[in-house]
């Protein structure tokens, strides 16, 4: 028994670095807005109106909103579509099948998508969309025009454009190259107009002691904009982490009461400890 729980210890640690390695792009930290009631309606609302075309939410009911602050009036007449009603799941007219032959591959379910995207002991889930949904430039060598800088390659296009504005990603490389026998480093420098066209430029590195690393920069148009998209994404992001377990403001108050009540216990208990056994030397 106690060898399957190692082995299953290992095997998710395992799994956790394996996740981490796929990109090297390090994740930012997402603001902490989940006791913040606008923050997380304002988040709803964007979820709605763009993440709800293709991704369903299929453990989620629209009238659990009601916990963030929303009335059932106010769900329906700004989150709910036509023919919805308040009691049903956040589900969507797209079929999987129909999802796979549009993008290559069905958009999933992000119901728990914050949770799933968690790693033991590193950045949340939260952190990881919240990273991701910035993260989007132009590309025209990809299908849908778009690529992303943590997901390279995704196949889901960057819904938030409009939101984002028009955005220059430079993309700087510096890894090691084997020429005659011999490694060198070189520094790659690709950058990414905002149409989607590319330049790149290589330069040899002398006297390089680092490792080989990644470094990328977004160039918005004006601070305003980044700080505005910015601002929307981390609503957006803390929305779905409240998604993922909407009882969790529910379990932190509780928790509270209950460490609350064992101190108290505890304290009881010393004494009557102390009075049982005060006659015996």
């Amino acid at each position: 028994m106690i060898k399957k729980l190692l082995g299953a210890l290992a095997l998710s640690l395992t799994c956790s670095v394996a996740f981490a390695a796929a990109s090297n792009y390090e994740l930012d930290t997402a603001p902490d807005r989940i006791n913040n009631m606008a923050s997380l309606q304002n988040g709803a609302k964007l979820f709605v109106n763009y993440c709800l075309n293709c991704h369903s939410a299929s453990s989620m009911r629209y009238n659990r909103l009601t916990d963030i602050g929303l009335t059932e009036e106010e769900i329906k007449k700004n989150l709910l579509f036509t023919s919805d009603k308040v009691g049903d799941l956040m589900n969507i007219a797209m079929r999987r099948a129909d999802g796979a032959a549009w993008f290559g591959t069905a958009p999933p379910d992000l119901s728990v998508i914050a949770r799933a995207k968690s790693t033991n002991l590193g950045p949340s889930g939260v952190d990881y969309v919240y990273t991701f949904l910035r993260t989007f430039y132009r590309d025209t060598s990809k299908l849908s025009g778009w690529n992303n800088a943590v997901f390279p390659s995704v196949a889901m296009p960057n819904v938030l454009w409009q939101l984002q504005g028009p955005v220059t990603y430079t993309n700087t490389l510096t890894h090691p190259v084997d020429k005659d026998g011999k490694v060198q480093w070189e520094r790659v420098v690709t950058t990414y107009d905002a149409q989607g066209f590319s330049e790149s430029k290589t330069e040899a590195v002398q006297n390089y002691r680092g490792s080989e690393k990644t470094e990328a920069r977004f160039q918005y148009t004006s601070n305003a904009q980044q700080t505005q998209f910015d601002n929307n994404v981390a609503d957006l992001a803390n929305f779905l982490g409240w998604m993922a377990e909407p009882d969790q403001l529910l379990r932190k108050k509780i928790g509270v009461w209950v460490l609350l009540f064992l101190g108290l216990f505890l304290v009881v208990a010393w004494r009557l400890n102390a009075a049982y056994w005060k006659h015996v030397k």
